[in-house]
């Protein structure tokens, strides 16, 4: 499985307080820089680099784990006296802070406006089709009568149906212009 190379963190996440306080520390800073400049170091290093205590190093560099900036790394060292003494390296991620409201919150917001111009255009697409059906029955009963003939030679001109453009398809595409304009006026307040 291939690691992520991004950090996607969302204002209601509780690592975005961790991220603030480590960017805002001047220790976490300075142990962001060296590590960057290093590749890795242990915390007796880093407490020798920036000349601060060994209790303050090891205090930033816990927020900094868990912040995401830093991790461990998988090699170690004994010290003389037989302690493991663990390497920190920079993560190789991306930190992204995204907003509250994410691209799939605002398209659930546009869903119900999509429902209603969906069922609109069928009820209309129905009511169309009722009414062609009223419209054949009654076209079949005059041509079958001997009225239509005496309607034809009356007035001259052949009795024809016309047929409308389908009004469906024109409520359609209209609300879906509609409600394209909408969501590109709209889309940072959503």
């Amino acid at each position: 499985m291939a690691e992520d190379k991004f950090l996607l963190i969302s204002m209601d996440d509780e690592r975005t307080k961790s991220l603030a306080d480590v960017l805002g520390n001047k220790t976490c800073k300075k142990i962001i820089e060296f590590l960057s400049e290093t590749n890795q170091a242990s915390q007796k290093d880093l407490a020798d680099e920036l000349k601060a205590p060994i209790n303050t190093i090891d205090y930033n560099i816990k927020k900094l784990l868990k912040s995401g900036f830093v991790q461990k790394r998988k090699n170690f060292f004994w010290s003389k006296k037989g302690k493991k003494i663990v390497m920190y390296e920079l993560t190789n991620k991306s930190i992204i802070i995204s907003p509250k409201t994410s691209v799939g919150k605002k398209i659930k917001s546009i869903l119900p406006s999509f429902i209603l111009l969906f069922a609109g255009t069928i009820a209309i697409w129905v009511y169309e089709k009722i009414k062609s059906a009223e419209n054949e029955t009654v076209d079949y009963i005059i041509k079958s009568s001997a009225l239509s003939e005496t309607l034809n030679s009356d007035s001259g001109i052949p009795f024809t149906n016309i047929n409308p453009d389908p009004i469906w398809l024109w409520f359609l595409s209209g609300g879906l212009l509609v409600l394209f304009i909408f969501s590109v006026i709209n889309w940072r307040k959503l």
